[in-house]
């Protein structure tokens, strides 16, 4: 096993004389495809309490409500008069009007066809729907779509502390479904191949093995962060799927360490659906030790529409990717 990189004065490294993208180390066959699939078939065992991540609770402003559809359901929300999420179909129960469309005065949502004021605590013949912000994402549990023994709060990895770390979230849609965002997260032997823009030096130093009985599924690599052509940031990442629908990425040494991305896919679409439709909401949490990081947090609003731009440039290739497999696999729309 390879030395594992440690957090330097210095977080940049000089790659000398970098090999040309053809002639890095080939990662088909450690890529085996009945690991993947393997530990994809272990991570939908995991409970997920029915929860399924809508988005950022920052999209969710004060006067009208946030409108999404998760399985198939139309659903919106909102904040009631102490600022606080809540959440409800996304139909009135008088007529069926589209509740996205309408405003939020005092706290409840004032449907714009007739008036009626519809509450966090619900009314007859529409329930309103328990929701979860985390502080950087907001989730909302669905019974009927999930099928599972509900829990009272969703499965959430392990985070850097708010007051010392910094986030930003971005979503994306693709068609595909929640296992086709998954497994391309599983597979973390393409980061250097797809995006050599992003990543070089990629080395997947343990894997999974067998039916991984002794809890540890995961997969740990060592990478470097691209800064330019020449200039990199080493690290070392585990990835884990603590529940059917996430993967986490945990930077565990180098730079940035204790740092996690958060990929979550949340279907659009019922299950089954011939045209589904998931999307991902990745949630990139970063932290560091470094002095100059709090300065980092303090200019927080300029630096996460960067952040979310990088991860989009990601996504646009992942989601390629993960349509791919669907259509692969489902052997449809593919080329004559």
């Amino acid at each position: 096993m390879s030395e594992r990189p440690t957090r330097a004065r210095f977080p940049l490294t000089l790659r000398r004389n970098p090999p040309a993208w053809h002639r890095q180390e080939p990662t088909w066959r450690a890529a085996r495809p009945a690991l993947i699939e393997a530990a994809l078939k272990r991570s939908r065992t995991r409970p997920s309490g029915n929860w399924y991540v809508v988005g950022s609770p920052d999209e969710v402003p004060r006067d009208k409500p946030l409108g999404r559809t998760v399985a198939g359901r139309e659903l919106i929300v909102w904040r009631d008069a102490e600022g606080n999420l809540a959440a409800g179909p996304g139909a009135c129960p008088h007529l069926g009007a589209p509740l996205r469309d309408s405003p939020v005065r005092c706290g409840e949502v004032v449907c714009h066809w007739h008036g009626l004021a519809l509450g966090a605590h619900g009314k007859a013949g529409w329930r309103t729907l328990p929701v979860h912000d985390d502080g950087v994402l907001m989730w909302v549990r669905l019974n009927g779509a999930g099928d599972e023994q509900p829990l009272d709060q969703p499965v959430i990895p392990p985070r850097p502390e708010p007051d010392k770390s910094l986030h930003a979230v971005y979503t994306g849609v693709g068609r595909c479904e929640p296992e086709d965002i998954v497994a391309n997260r599983l597979d973390p032997w393409h980061g250097a191949w797809f995006h050599p823009y992003s990543f070089v030096d990629l080395r997947v130093v343990d894997s999974p093995t067998g039916d991984a009985g002794d809890g540890t599924d995961e997969f740990v690599v060592e990478v470097s962060f691209r800064l330019t052509s020449r200039l990199v940031v080493p690290v070392r990442a585990v990835f884990t799927a603590p529940e059917p629908r996430t993967v986490v990425m945990h930077i565990t040494d180098g730079e940035g360490r204790d740092s996690v991305v958060e990929t979550h896919a949340t279907p659009l679409t019922p299950d089954g659906h011939p045209t589904p439709r998931t999307a991902v909401v990745e949630a990139v949490i970063a932290t560091s030790e470094r002095p100059g990081f709090a300065l980092a947090r303090h200019v927080s609003p300029a630096l996460r529409p960067l952040m979310r731009a990088a991860a989009g440039r990601l996504w646009r290739d992942d989601l390629a990717y993960a349509e791919r497999r669907f259509a692969l696999r489902t052997r449809e729309n593919l080329p004559c």
